[in-house]
């Protein structure tokens, strides 16, 4: 009995040799297709790549819009200011150049007063004098004020002009000609290149029918 069992052991493992180890043949072929790429996947992760891009291009084109419209207003700013600056520049200059504009206005009035009494006839060779030495000083000041910039207008027998006459009468009289000023009222002044005051006028005024139906 023993043998026999010894015999039927002793004979197992060289069965167990003969057969081998166990090979796994059917884990090969999932292996095999795992390791093949897969058209799917690569489209897939494409698809974010493209998605960032154009993110990206969406960001930068925002970006350069952005720059552009802060370099327009920088520019129309520093324009802004050069003009600000020129202006301030030119108030200063017509500041120095017409600072004693008002002054010379209210001075003409008394001026004017002066002229007319000097101007007066007399027969008394006392105040003859006297008035000969005060209008010698008027015009000393009339010339000091020229030399400062102050002009008379010239509106005499000249045609009316409405920049620099003011009409304050009318004529008519055919002997001369039609809108010219007969009359200075007021004498006009300008200062520098400014009308300081208009010269108040009479104007001539007639018409060719109205001169042949007094004719």
């Amino acid at each position: 009995m023993d043998d026999k069992t010894t015999k039927e052991t002793s004979g197992r493992p060289e069965e167990d040799a003969q057969m081998g180890p166990d090979i796994k043949t059917e884990d090969t072929e999932p292996e095999a297709e795992k390791d093949a790429p897969d058209a799917s996947d690569a489209t897939k992760k494409d698809k974010p790549k493209k998605e960032k891009k154009s993110k990206s291009k969406e960001t930068i084109d925002r970006l350069e819009a952005e720059v552009l419209s802060f370099k327009d207003k920088y520019l129309r700013s520093v324009a802004e200011l050069e003009n600000v600056k020129k202006r301030m520049i030119q108030e200063r200059i017509n500041d120095r150049k017409y600072a004693s504009k008002a002054l010379i206005e209210s001075l003409l009035e008394p001026l004017e007063q002066l002229d007319r009494i000097v101007s007066m006839p007399t027969d008394n060779d006392l105040l003859k004098n006297f008035l000969i030495g005060f209008k010698m000083v008027n015009d000393r000041i009339y010339d000091v004020l020229a030399l400062d910039g102050l002009k008379e207008i010239d509106a005499l027998s000249k045609p009316f002009d409405p920049t620099l006459h003011m009409a304050i009468e009318k004529a008519h009289d055919p002997e001369k000609d039609n809108g010219i000023n007969l009359d200075v009222i007021r004498k006009g002044y300008t200062y520098k290149d400014q009308l300081l005051r208009p010269a108040m006028v009479k104007v001539n005024e007639w018409s060719e029918d109205n001169h042949g139906k007094e004719q």
